[in-house]
């Protein structure tokens, strides 16, 4: 069982061009679309949250449950949901304004000691305490159970308030993590290269680079590959997200969740987990929101490609 654990909001999303479009509610946030990513690809995951019980809690935990996640550490209460306002630029790019006083998903309990063989953290949920203390500090006890960690910081600049905070915070759980997924854009505000995080005791660091595909750094070499561009671009909402579940997804299905199995990939074991990665995110950004695809999206659509390389042959 894989663990997601972090924030569940409403992303606000305009449904046509021009600054004053209307807005669409779409269901999301960086660890609930991790956990929504792992359960249609059919990996056994549950989600730890708080959910408000207004009507975007009710749908937010109503995805869940369609997704195929596990329910048991889903929290409720009647503070109000996260909302984040998007604005997507021609190129597909969103950027967010987010409402997060006193919401629901910041006001989580600890569980205690979690069943499962991987914790996903990161994005507003390490930002926003009391929460993110919670977090941190589950990450680390999980860590020394021997618990896969991975870490995705997916930082949102305009909600950090003490950043020499937030960049302790991040150390302390990339420090354990088996595995930190993280932008370029992330490692340029976080002030750390792969190496250092390497060098820190990360056991392997995956960099997102958009448009420029991705890039594993690992303490044997280096290894990238192209995006997938085989579909338009919707927006890029949940893209990363949809790479950090593909990422966990991979290592799950070949027996390597797990950061000694991590430690052993070669150049071929990271190849293939890119790869499939990208693959996701590519289905993800050729729909409006974060709609991360099915299994069944996923092999129809290696299961095309093989056969184009086979009639082409």
């Amino acid at each position: 069982m894989i663990v997601s654990g972090g924030e569940a909001l409403v992303d606000l999303v305009p449904v046509e061009q021009g600054p004053l479009a209307p807005l669409a509610p779409r269901l999301g946030g960086g660890p609930y679309n991790v956990a929504v990513g792992l359960g249609r690809l059919e990996v056994p995951t549950a989600m730890l949250t708080r959910l408000s019980t207004d009507a975007f809690g009710d749908a937010l935990l109503a995805r869940l449950r369609d997704s195929h996640v596990d329910l048991d550490l889903v929290q409720r209460g009647e503070e109000p949901t996260t909302l984040a306002v998007v604005t997507v630029d021609g190129a597909g790019h969103a950027r967010y304004a987010f409402h997060v006083e006193g919401t629901a998903d910041r006001l989580v309990a600890d569980p205690g000691d979690l069943r499962a063989s991987a914790l996903a953290v990161g994005t507003l949920s390490l930002l926003l305490e009391p929460g993110a203390s919670m977090y941190t500090e589950l990450a680390r006890r999980a860590a020394a159970q021997g618990v896969l960690v991975s870490l995705d910081p997916n930082i949102r600049p305009a909600l950090v308030g003490d950043a020499a905070a937030v960049r302790a915070r991040l150390d302390a759980i990339a420090a354990v993590a088996g595995l930190v997924k993280l932008s370029d854009e992330d490692a340029a505000w976080w002030g750390r290269e792969p190496a250092d995080l390497l060098e820190a005791g990360a056991g392997a660091v995956v960099v997102t680079r958009g448009a420029e595909g991705l890039r594993a750094f690992t303490t044997t070499g280096v290894v990238e590959v192209p995006a997938d561009t085989s579909r338009p671009v919707v927006d890029t909402i949940g893209a990363g997200d949809s790479v950090h579940a593909a990422l966990l997804a991979h290592l799950h299905d070949h027996g390597l969740l797990d950061r000694a199995a991590i430690g052993g990939m070669d150049a071929h074991d990271w190849r293939a987990a890119l790869e499939f990665a990208a693959r996701v995110a590519g289905w993800t950004c050729s729909r409006a929101g974060a709609e991360p695809p099915t299994r069944a999206e996923v092999a129809g659509d290696a299961a095309e490609r093989n056969s184009t390389r086979t009639n082409g042959a």
